[in-house]
């Protein structure tokens, strides 16, 4: 057991009833959520293990088949995250070993096969999509201790108790709870200052520490991945099992661009985004969640370059309780605002994920919300699109085409679009039920930041999650919240928006 690590805490839980065997060849870190060398807690426990047990640590990523809506565009922007690992690992003395599925099921028996050499095995911990049901199949087969590691959030997600209902009230919670926390930031250099043991001699691909033939005793059947691979070959990809409608995207991923990223915003976009960042023309949003999604950067990383960039300290919070959005953090109004977003926000959607099991389900809406479209839903609607319809583009409102066009042209919308989306959805669409089906289609296929908890929260915002009753009833949307494509034009400068998106 690590030094000053104990049992389980926050952040870590057990996975079967497992011990750690002291005469293992090494520690085995599986990454699959937190895709990152740096601002990771499930790596920096790894390496606490791997310190003290005196082993190698080995750092297995993979990638496979059967996620919800494989494609081209999110095996790209993973397989580009893992170039940027490879490279990153290079510098370390752990061995970094990526295995990609050339086929369904290929990986089976992976898992349990490296952890019979293995001391212990840390894996991420995520509330969400499949992870659940693999970590526990994963806990099943591993015979050694085996620990799920929580790195997603500045407050451990499994210790606020309950899922929160409001925003509000979820934001009284951290701003009486998340002070501690602060101080409990992941290593930005987690290898510094410490000596592992290696693994071998290893195979160099793209100049990076990959694998050691035979080492591992595991390259016949699960082969690490290629250079082919990692650089995203279109002719390799072509061959995959997988979506070939959707493709990559410009955008790419991994940890260095992620970080590019954040300073860029940090440098041209922070100072405006209070009040640019509904503007689609003006370009002041962070463009962060699909790297937050893959976890090519921690929340933590950019909490702390938006302190820097303040002169802040977590001695300069304020003493709010009270649930309001400004006063808390006692930042610039644009960097207090930012913050609600990726703290508040954004862990609210992984607080439902954790104590809730029907995170992406319609009956799991309020029951005002649940009332009022049922009894609208037999309401006339002034257009009823099919999803192909939506998908192509094809309603009579240009704005909203331009919002769809962008989602499956760059992986992307801009967050204003994606609120407006997803009304008119709703609004143009047979039911309530099959509008949130339709948004759920549209966002996990084309959204590089889909099928994430924090995506969910806005997509059934849409639908009255989190967001209160409001009047005066309307015709489809009973109490729903509503928003108009004209009251959108007067709001807003679309002028290059819609110029890009339908050469209007």
């Amino acid at each position: 057991m690590p030094k000053g690590k104990g049992e389980p805490n926050e952040r870590v839980r057990l996975l079967n009833a497992g011990e750690v065997r002291s005469g293992g060849r090494f520690v085995l870190y599986w990454m699959n959520a937190a895709r990152r060398a740096r601002w990771n807690v499930a790596l920096d426990r790894a390496i606490a293990y791997a310190a003290e047990l005196k082993r190698p640590l080995v750092v297995l990523e993979t990638l496979g088949l059967e996620y919800p809506y494989a494609s081209e565009r999110l095996h790209a922007f993973v397989l580009q995250g893992m170039a940027a690992n490879a490279a990153a690992f290079a510098k370390t003395d752990a061995l970094y070993y990526p295995y990609v599925e050339s086929s369904k099921g290929a990986g089976k028996g992976l898992i349990a096969t490296l952890s019979e050499q293995a001391s212990v095995v840390i894996t991420d911990d995520f509330p969400a999509l499949f992870y659940p049901a693999m970590l526990a199949s994963a806990g099943r087969q591993v015979r050694v201790r085996m620990e799920a590691v929580d790195s997603n959030g500045l407050f451990p997600m499994r210790s606020s108790g309950k899922a929160w209902a409001r925003a509000f009230d979820f934001r009284r919670f951290l701003q009486r709870e998340l002070r501690p926390y602060l101080q409990q930031m992941p290593r930005e250099k987690p290898f510094e200052d410490v000596d592992l043991p290696r693994l071998g001699a290893a195979l160099k691909v793209q100049g990076a520490n990959v694998s050691d033939a035979g080492a591992l005793g595991i390259e016949s059947r699960w082969p690490a991945a290629t250079l082919d691979m990692l650089m995203v070959s279109r002719d390799w990809l072509a061959g995959l099992p997988i979506d070939h409608e959707v493709g990559p995207v410009d955008l790419e991923g991994g940890a260095t661009a992620a970080r590019h990223a954040l300073l860029k915003f940090v440098r041209n976009g922070l100072e405006r985004y209070n009040d640019d960042r509904n503007q689609p023309d003006l370009g002041a949003t962070s463009g962060l969640s699909p790297y937050l999604h893959f976890g090519h950067i921690a929340p933590h990383e950019i909490v702390v370059e938006i302190a820097r960039h303040e002169g802040w300290s977590p001695d300069d919070l304020g003493d709010i309780r009270s649930g309001a959005r400004e006063g808390f953090w006692n930042m610039s109004p644009s960097a207090e605002a930012f913050m609600d977003q990726i703290v508040t926000w954004r862990e609210l959607g992984l607080n439902f994920a954790t104590y809730r099991d029907d995170l992406d389900q319609f009956d799991s809406l309020p029951n005002w919300a649940l009332q009022s479209m049922q009894e609208h839903e037999r309401d006339t609607r002034p257009y009823v699109y099919s999803l192909e319809e939506f998908e192509a583009a094809q309603t009579h409102e240009p704005l909203w085409n331009a919002a769809q066009r962008e989602l499956v042209e760059t992986g992307r919308m801009h967050n204003y679009m994606r609120m407006l989306w997803g009304k008119k959805i709703l609004h143009w669409s047979a039911s309530p039920r099959e509008a949130a089906a339709i948004m759920l289609r549209l966002n996990d296929r084309y959204a590089l930041d889909g099928r994430d908890p924090n995506s969910y929260s806005g997509i059934f915002w849409v639908l009255g999650r989190y967001d209160r009753a409001w009047g005066p009833e309307r015709e489809v949307f009973g109490k729903i919240r509503f928003m108009s494509c004209a009251n959108t034009r007067r709001k807003l400068k679309l002028k290059q928006y819609l110029a890009r998106w339908t050469g209007l």
